[in-house]
């Protein structure tokens, strides 16, 4: 007799949702039903997963196999921006439309940029590195400072070196 073989594993669509509360059971139930899974159970380990993500958004990754799930956080350059910028969680229901108007250090900036290299689309490194300053432009934060299109200007011109990775 031979062993039964697991089941391969399956991915859920990635949802993007606010991390560290519990999601809806309601908004897991259309993804977590055909699958059977709880989606209660699925919110507590989307929770767990996500606590050092309080209030901020993020993408989630769940495989499941075996009707077991397994969340991976998939950041992106915001939510990177946001936890570099060291802001207390707000509460949306109370703070809307909040002013993130911090300074992030250009070590950062280099740091975000690792982590989105294989993600990105640019062909070397100082095009992600200008991807991730064009994230900082949109969420209004400065870069040691400076205004993040000066600092891209300036990685254009060659007075800032960004190396390769």
């Amino acid at each position: 007799m031979t062993a039964a073989a697991s089941a391969p594993p399956t991915a859920l669509p990635s949802s993007s949702l606010r991390k560290g509360e519990i999601a809806a059971a309601a908004a897991l139930a259309p993804k977590c039903g055909p699958l059977g899974l709880p989606p209660k159970k699925v919110g507590e380990d989307i929770q767990k997963a996500t606590l050092s993500w309080k209030g901020i958004k993020i993408y989630v990754e769940i495989m499941v196999q075996n009707r077991q799930c397994f969340v991976t956080v998939l950041p992106t350059a915001a939510p990177l921006l946001l936890q570099a910028l060291k802001e207390p969680p707000r509460d949306r229901k109370k703070v809307k439309n909040p002013v993130h108007n911090g300074k992030v250090k250009f070590d950062d900036i280099i740091e975000i940029a690792k982590k989105m290299r294989p993600k990105s689309y640019a062909a070397d490194f100082s095009g992600t590195v200008k991807e991730v300053l064009g994230t900082a432009v949109s969420i209004g934060c400065s870069i040691d400072g400076e205004d993040p299109r000066r600092v891209q200007a300036k990685i254009d011109d060659g007075e800032i070196e960004v190396g390769s990775f």
